[in-house]
């Protein structure tokens, strides 16, 4: 497994040249020049990603982190605890709304349990558990440094294993009671935007319950001041397992020159932290939806990502990511597939 260092280290800027050889093409196509909008927009930058490689993203992969949370304690959600593990096991059946959805993008589903509260491992879910859910962040440190170095370590191990399995296009999930409390407080310390502004409903907690959620995300900033300009301090301060194992993916889809699909809010919390940690990553982040918690805005205008689509979603899991999937391929349909001005004798003008 690679040190994070390495990881960083092995992330390179965009093709340019690539980028260019693509922008000319598309303006040839048989169509007025960017009228496919930002469709266009995406297939630059997945030639930007790809550079000599082809366009071909024909072998997707949904990585999804799940681990539960020591704030769970704090009343923060409604939904039983044990509904990590029951989920977790339904996505090792193919039942879950990231399952069904992904199969029909085309796409294989990796579940990983990176700390689920429960006795025995789950049959069927790649074991990388730390340890049964992170720490209560109202009181203590979600983990140590070591281990949210190892998380993020982990994450871009499953990426470059996947990748030499021939793996071309990467999707992120979660799943974790309670996650969106410490998302709020990573995106809350990473834009400095209050808590207030930040913290949402998550799983639909009633809104009798929602100034107890912001009151607990605004202490554990509080008793542990993370440094907002170090990225590996606050996951470790104010995050999760769930949320280190993401920001690994991207980290490690960047390193390894590939496109890794965003999901929803979980997403864009670990994708602040994998910017911070090293800001190319940035280039290598498809957005795919516009997620309807209260804080997506925030932490969206924090990355400059501008997602493709809005559909009112919150489910999670990467179900998102497994839509955004049909925008790739399609971005890829028109770049390979439409004819050319020229050889229809068709002149624009300039």
């Amino acid at each position: 497994m690679k040190s994070l260092q390495q990881i960083i280290d092995a992330i390179r800027p965009l093709d340019a040249a690539a980028m260019r050889r693509a922008q000319h093409r598309l303006d040839g196509l048989l169509k007025p020049p960017g009228s496919l909008g930002r469709l266009e927009t995406l297939a630059v930058q997945l030639a930007g990603i790809m550079g000599e490689r082809p366009l071909d993203f024909t072998e997707k992969q949904i990585i999804v982190m799940i681990a539960d949370h020591g704030v769970y304690a704090e009343g923060v959600a409604v939904s039983p605890r044990m509904v990590t593990a029951i989920q977790a096991a339904n996505m090792v059946k193919g039942t879950t709304g990231v399952c069904v959805l992904a199969a029909n993008a085309g796409a294989r589903v990796t579940a990983v349990d990176l700390g689920i509260d429960s006795e025995l491992p789950i049959p069927g879910l790649v074991d990388r558990r730390i340890q049964r859910g992170s720490g209560n962040i109202a009181c203590e440190a979600a983990m140590t440094d070591a281990q949210a170095r190892h998380v993020l370590e982990v994450g871009a191990d499953l990426v470059h294993g996947l990748v030499a399995q021939g793996v071309t296009l990467f999707g992120v999930g979660e799943l974790g009671m309670a996650n969106t409390t410490p998302a709020a407080a990573m995106v809350s310390v990473l834009s400095g935007a209050s808590p207030t502004d930040v913290v949402g409903r998550g799983a639909n907690l009633p809104l009798s319950m929602l100034q107890n959620k912001i009151d607990v995300v605004t202490r554990a900033i509080a008793y542990h001041q993370p440094d907002p300009h170090n990225g590996v301090e606050v996951l470790a301060k104010v995050g999760g397992f769930d949320l280190g194992g993401m920001a690994g993916v991207m980290l490690g889809a960047a390193a390894m020159g590939v496109p890794v699909i965003l999901d929803g809010f979980l997403s864009y919390a670990a994708a602040l932290v994998a910017c911070r940690i090293a800001p190319r990553t940035r280039d290598y982040l498809i957005p795919s939806h516009r997620s309807a918690e209260k804080g997506a805005a925030i932490a969206l205008a924090q990355l400059d990502l501008h997602p493709y689509l809005d559909m009112e979603m919150r489910l999670g899991e990467g179900s998102g990511a497994a839509l955004a999937m049909h925008l790739v391929d399609a971005a890829c349909a028109i770049y390979h597939n439409m004819g050319t001005l020229s050889a229809s004798d068709i002149t624009l003008p300039a």
